[in-house]
């Protein structure tokens, strides 16, 4: 009996299906995030294991590989390795831009230092890296760490365009790509290719991911500007208090008056922000409808992803995927 789609969320829809799955999946990340040497690395890595993320990223790798018939048990093994990625670079990231919450809960770097976040991380990309290579796939394993480069060099071009007004709406896009696509699309091509799939199918994965990931930071951002915090797992208005040149700033900015352009230059340049500055950021951007334009982006990249997923035979798992398009963005509608 299939699930009832209308009732259920795509992400537990995915649970629920790749169920047995999933439990191996996280029995192999507590076996390999274990240390006899240096228990500070369990202790940091289960912090934010247990803090109750979606698992997103494995599960569309699963997601893939049961959409093109694999019926090996090495996917478990590239879903583990997915997820040691994107907990390395949230333990990065969190040093990097000096984040005190994380899923509602204070970060590994505030717990315990910048030190520990950084080299447990370096530690679960060398886990990860020992993951990828069990299955004997180098094709898999090109994906997976060109993913990783990608990743990173997406985080340095973040790093290099921030609080920059100047940033392109091009250039913000590669730093999405870079820094959460590369993931998404990596899960679901290495799914694809270790089944051994049809190239077109591989395609249509790859591009379902990317354009997946693309809606998916892009609502992130846009959220940051009206979602809920307790949906978010973070304030409103933490991407302008760190002064982050999201989509919304870089159209307002765009449009924005000569006056309007030194409200920006002022909050956003140079960091010298006061009481009012988010409301009066809100007030432009509403002004301009950067909002509105942007929540239309992120739409428009769910749309691109559900029509990648055309190539691919009609089945239970190509609907959830579909769904899982349209939900990333249903909230902004």
């Amino acid at each position: 009996m299939g699930l009832d789609h209308a009732a259920t969320k795509p992400h537990d829809a995915l649970a629920a299906i790749l169920a047995s799955d999933m439990n191996a999946v996280n029995t192999l990340i507590r076996e390999r995030m274990a240390s006899r040497h240096a228990p500070r690395i369990p202790e940091v890595t289960a912090h934010l294991v247990d803090a109750g993320g979606k698992r997103l990223r494995p599960m569309l790798t699963l997601a893939a590989a049961n959409l093109c018939g694999y019926t090996g048990g090495y996917h478990v093994w590239l879903a583990a390795t997915v997820e040691f990625i994107h907990t390395a670079t949230l333990l990065h990231d969190d040093v990097v831009d000096e984040s005190q919450q994380r899923r509602g809960r204070p970060t590994a770097n505030l717990l315990w230092d910048n030190q520990s976040s950084v080299l447990v991380g370096d530690y679960l990309f060398a886990r990860a890296f020992q993951l990828m290579v069990e299955p004997g796939n180098l094709r898999v394993l090109e994906i997976l760490s060109n993913a990783a480069a990608t990743i990173a060099e997406g985080e340095v071009l973040q790093l290099t365009a921030a609080q920059d007004l100047s940033t392109s709406e091009d250039t913000y896009t590669q730093i999405v790509r870079g820094k959460t696509a590369a993931l998404f699309s990596a899960a679901t091509e290495s799914g694809a290719v270790l089944a051994e799939a049809p190239a077109a199918h591989v395609e249509a994965l790859r591009d379902y991911g990317d354009a997946l990931g693309i809606a998916f930071q892009i609502a992130d951002d846009l959220l940051d500007y009206g979602g809920d915090s307790a949906a978010t797992g973070k304030n409103v208005g933490d991407d302008f208090r760190e002064r982050k040149v999201t989509l919304p700033v870089i159209r307002a900015h765009a449009a924005s008056d000569a006056e309007e352009r030194a409200f920006w230059s002022r909050t956003i340049a140079k960091g010298d922000q006061q009481d009012g500055d988010l409301e009066e950021a809100l007030r432009i951007m509403a002004k301009y409808d950067a909002l509105g334009t942007t929540r239309q982006t992120a739409l428009d990249w769910s749309a691109r992803a559900c029509a990648a997923l055309e190539a691919l035979p009609e089945s239970e798992m190509r609907t959830i995927l579909a769904d899982l398009a349209e939900y990333v963005v249903a909230r902004l509608r």
